[in-house]
């Protein structure tokens, strides 16, 4: 009991540590979400602002940007950790190393996904989306935004150790996020056509599930890696 009580302590500290320091520095929030409502509303302006065009492609185009926006705040993840050897300590620490690159993860969405998913819905509008895709674009960024963060930690911890890292994190983590981006898209599209798309989100759902599982302990031992 007092072993389950000391493993939520710890995890608690660190995801109140990590959102105590994107707080002061307030570009780790605004960044990605400015990056995001940049690309998108690109878009009009470069394929023209015809309503039928923009209603086709706007699902891919507000996963894209939410995807690379997801990645633009990926190398930070552990970066600042490495460098003053808070990391070398997390190693170290009894606790489960698990445990707490999950609290990393899970504040690493709180300030880069969860405001991407708040103003989409206002970016859809811009772009024509069908009125009744709305639901299943704020189901397919609640449930594929944590996966992208999941599967980006892999990446960061394979390559914290490397001074430029960016271009190989892009590389690993690329080909991971293109199922979720396939089955988000559809989800969105089959909405549109009033057709269920149930199974698209069942499918996102179970990644998010296998990733919750499997990607804190592949994390850790990434780190691991990493760092010796």
């Amino acid at each position: 009991m007092n072993r389950g009580i000391s493993y939520t302590s710890a995890f608690i500290t660190l995801l109140q540590r990590d959102l105590k320091i994107a707080v002061r520095h307030r570009g780790d929030i605004f960044n990605p979400l400015l990056f995001f409502i940049i690309v998108v509303t690109l878009f009009p302006l470069g394929i023209g602002p015809e309503p039928q065009i923009l209603t086709r492609v706007a699902p891919g185009i507000i996963w894209v940007a939410a995807l690379l926006a997801s990645m633009l705040s990926l190398e930070r993840l552990f970066k600042a950790d490495y460098t003053d050897g808070s990391l070398e300590q997390m190693l170290l620490s009894p606790q489960p190393l698990a445990i707490m690159v999950l609290a990393k993860v899970l504040a690493h969405w709180i300030l880069t996904g969860v405001p991407l998913i708040l103003v989409s819905p206002l970016l859809a509008v811009l772009l024509h989306l069908e009125s009744n895709s709305y639901m299943a674009l704020m189901a397919t960024l609640t449930l594929g935004t944590p996966v992208l963060s999941l599967l980006g930690a892999i990446g960061v911890a394979l390559t914290v150790g490397l001074r430029k890292g960016g271009v190989l994190l892009t590389l690993l983590i690329l080909p991971l996020y293109i199922p979720v981006l396939i089955f988000a898209t559809s989800a969105i599209d089959a909405a549109g056509m009033n057709l269920p798309y149930d199974g698209q989100l069942a499918i996102i759902g179970a990644m998010l599930v296998g990733c919750l599982i499997m990607a804190p302990f592949a994390i850790g031992a990434s780190l691991r890696v990493s760092t010796n």
